[in-house]
């Protein structure tokens, strides 16, 4: 089968043959020829079929014609030159980005565009006299990289990116440098003349040079010691002030004194490599959303119907705020409602799955209640809203208290553990060596003091964990699973207890299992049910047509689709009707009995039978949870009725529990009984009806076909053709653990010998320096080395679906 030049899809409907090269569609040809007329045709030098196919309706962007909407979305609007930032989730490549940046030969009114790939964002400059932005979203769609715009645009503008890590990193490597620099004659004790000269000049250097060391660089460790202590907890980081703050009045004391040089290297390269190890560890995928809520999902505006002075209906584009009870309002096919209304006009065809997980499509009609969330699937209707947008079911979900939860309190619970032990035993010598010299010889207890403090000062215990953590963030992104923030990976090594949703987690979406029941079709029948589903917009019809042999294609006679119904058609003198079984014949089997989505088909007027649509699961499942059930509990949650217990149960462990019909407060619910019980749960879903759920777990991981679009909040996104591989990621996260308490062993090796030199008064300058930063470069050696070879022998199972 051939493959098209442009996007590379196999091309099964048709075949279009344009300049000697294959096309699958006429999107595809009519892209390469806007790229051919402007002389862009180097975007595919850089790339073998790099293209998207393009798909974007006409009316989809209708709402771009509201200049309230658009002033939202502009960056910048000044004497007919604009600026607009978009996220194009279909760049995926150098001949992406090089077509994206030379926009400008597509259309003269752009002036310049600029590509952020790792946030697949495009930034565009252009002239609004001569293209408006309405104009400019449709020319990136024809091309294939249509804009996600959500409602969450409207809200949002411009982020501030926080570089205050960056700086202090910066601010305190400065300074450690030169301290070093200044620091190196003293080592040798070098009696050069003109050294002994300057040697109080390099000394006061050193002290200027740690001021801002100390006082911003350091700041952060102050502030988080002191809320610890506050909250009568001793973390990590109370040490660490400690020794920063006993480091910096030591080493100034000398100086001024003229007792000596201080300590002020060894507090520079405390403070940066402790800064160092932070700024690894914030590894993020800033094209990622990890806290996404309903407005990522929702429409930025709707189609509002009215009427002028002549009683005419007239269509209105809005901002979805401004949508009042009362108002009515337009729904085309595959559009989402976002605010709960009563239906008016139409046959409602609606997919809850977005919201309940429930798989089936639920039928509505004229009067019924529509909830926020669901999609129409087929006609037009017209609905009337109820509730403004802000007091609607779904929006009533993210009210709840869960949402506002701050997980990051319980992350990185080990190194808070070790640092209460650590934190005590080092006051502890101190107090006592010091007790110690005050009967012995009082003129060192001062300095015994400390010497402890500083020597014992948990900087290499401190930088196992993000070296750690944060080599194996970046293993866990090479391998399809994407975490918030590196706290999480100590998470998930703790989790006993597994829940999954059914629907899109363990089903796949790309898939879907089709088998028929009823009178054998002879070849006419045949030929007869592709031309009448290649005909319909319908999406059971355009699935049904994509998995059926393909036969020659029928001139029609007939057609005529009835919304929510079927399709009746008719060809060479034989009449066929297809859909529900109450549509194609009163007394056919009902959908009801098998629990299962079908569609029914009549020839002639005779019943011919059924195709009962089933779930596909995902390559490799139960072998999955035959491994994860070794050592923990599995749960399987679903928004669905329990017509697939039976199957599951026998595909499945023994010991996985079944949980059908659950609605995202009662999967929700289900998560916080389950920590009440004492277990540490790992909630995976997929859809914004799982979103409660991923909230209230200790680890919530979404399974994203797409990373870049449409994943609920969360701590994770996982690839799902990585699912399979969950229980290797387990693995990983566990050596990661091991790997820390290894490096504490190490660490503690280094404070046995320093605390040797300080509790006996002979902790010199020469020495700290040598033994501080030797600490730090061989736990961060011994990580590194540690978590590749680990990554190095991980093995991710991938499926095909």
């Amino acid at each position: 089968m051939d493959s098209c030049f442009h996007c590379g899809e196999k091309c099964k409907e048709e075949l279009i043959i344009f300049q000697e090269k294959v096309f699958c569609c006429n999107g595809c040809k009519t892209v390469f020829e806007i790229l051919v007329e402007s002389n862009l045709t180097y975007y595919y030098e850089l790339q073998e079929k790099p293209g998207i196919s393009p798909g974007a309706s006409e009316m989809k962007f209708d709402f771009l014609d509201n200049s309230e909407i658009v002033e939202k979305l502009l960056e910048f609007n000044e004497n007919k030159n604009q600026i607009v930032s978009f996220l194009i989730p279909s760049m995926h490549c150098s001949s992406c980005i090089w077509v994206l940046e030379n926009l400008g030969k597509l259309n003269q009114g752009i002036k310049y565009s600029q590509v952020d790939f790792p946030k697949k964002t495009v930034r565009i400059n252009f002239s609004s006299d001569k293209i408006n932005l309405k104009e400019l979203v449709y020319l990136l769609s024809r091309i294939g990289y249509e804009p996600y715009i959500s409602l969450k645009d409207y809200d949002e503008k411009n982020h501030k990116i926080d570089r205050s890590l960056i700086y202090k990193l910066g601010v305190a490597g400065f300074a450690f440098g030169n301290v070093m620099f200044l620091s190196f004659p003293e080592y040798f004790e070098v009696k050069e003349f003109w050294l002994e000269q300057f040697k109080h000049l390099f000394r006061w250097l050193m002290f200027a040079f740690s001021l801002p060391v100390v006082f911003y660089s350091g700041s952060d460790y102050f502030i988080s010691a002191f809320k610890g202590l506050r909250a009568r907890i001793l973390n990590i980081d109370v040490p660490i002030a400690m020794g920063i703050a006993v480091l910096f009045i030591r080493s100034s004391t000398e100086i001024l004194f003229d007792l000596g040089t201080g300590f002020f290297d060894s507090l520079t390269g405390l403070v940066f490599f402790l800064l160092l190890g932070k700024f690894f560890q914030q590894k993020t995928y800033s094209y990622l959303s990890f806290e996404r809520d309903y407005k990522s999902y929702f429409p930025m505006a709707v189609t509002r119907l009215g009427t002028n002075t002549s009683r005419e209906t007239t269509e209105e584009q809005v901002q979805v705020y401004k949508v009042k009870p009362g108002d009515r309002i337009l729904i085309r096919n595959a559009e989402l409602i976002p605010i709960d209304s009563v239906l008016i006009k139409g046959m409602a065809n609606i997919d809850y799955s977005f919201v309940t997980g429930e798989a089936e499509v639920v039928k509505k009609e004229s009067g019924e209640t529509l909830y926020a969330g669901g999609r129409q699937q087929g006609g037009m209707l017209e609905i009337e809203a109820i509730k403004a947008i802000d007091q609607s079911y779904l929006t009533r979900l993210w009210s709840n208290e869960i949402f506002k939860k701050d997980k990051r309190g319980q992350f990185q619970n080990l190194i808070n553990q070790i640092s209460k032990r650590f934190t005590a035993g080092v006051l502890s010598i101190a107090f006592l060596a010091t007790m110690f010299w005050l009967f012995y010889d009082p003129s060192k207890a001062l300095n015994v003091f400390t010497a402890i403090l500083i020597i014992a000062c948990p900087c290499a215990l401190a930088l196992a964990t993000p070296f750690t953590l944060g080599n194996l963030l970046r293993i866990f992104g090479r391998n399809k699973f994407y975490l918030k923030e590196a706290g999480v990976i100590e998470q998930i090594a703790k989790i006993d207890c597994l829940v999954f949703d059914k629907t899109g987690t363990i089903t796949s979406n790309k898939k879907t299992e089709v088998y028929y029941e009823g009178l054998k079709l002879n070849a006419f029948d045949k030929q007869l049910l592709s031309s009448s589903l290649r005909a319909s917009g319908h999406p059971l019809s355009m699935q049904l047509y994509q998995i059926l042999e393909k036969n020659k294609i029928l001139s029609l006679d007939e057609f005529k689709e009835y919304s929510g119904k079927g399709i009746s058609s008719a060809g060479n003198g034989s009449k066929m009707k297809i859909g529900s079984a109450s549509f194609v014949k009163e007394s056919a089997c009902d959908t009801k009995e098998f629990n299962k989505t079908t569609v029914h088909i009549s020839s002639n007027n005779e019943y011919k039978g059924c195709y009962i649509f089933k779930n596909s699961y995902r390559e490799g499942l139960v072998d999955l949870f035959r491994k994860l059930g070794d050592s923990k509990e599995l749960f399987i949650l679903s928004g669905d009725n329990d017509g697939e217990r039976e199957k599951l149960e026998n595909m499945l462990p023994m010991k996985t529990k079944f949980h059908f019909n659950q609605q995202p407060e009662d999967k929700l619910n289900f998560i916080k009984k389950l920590q009440q019980e004492g277990k540490s749960v790992m909630m995976i879903g997929d859809g914004l009806n799982d979103a409660g759920a991923l909230a209230q777990s200790d680890v919530g991981i979404s399974v994203s076909e797409n990373i870049n679009v449409f994943s609920p909040a969360c701590d994770g996104i996982l690839e799902a053709c990585n699912l399979t591989s969950l229980n290797e990621y387990f693995k990983l996260s566990e050596k990661g653990v091991k790997i820390i308490k290894w490096s504490f062993v190490l660490s503690l090796c280094y404070n046995i010998v320093g605390l040797a030199f300080a509790v006996s008064g002979n902790l010199m300058p020469v020495i700290a320096a040598i033994l501080m930063p030797l600490s730090s470069i061989s736990i961060v050696t011994f990580t590194t080395l540690a978590t590749n070879l680990a990554g190095r022998k991980f093995k991710p199972l991938v499926s095909k679906t």
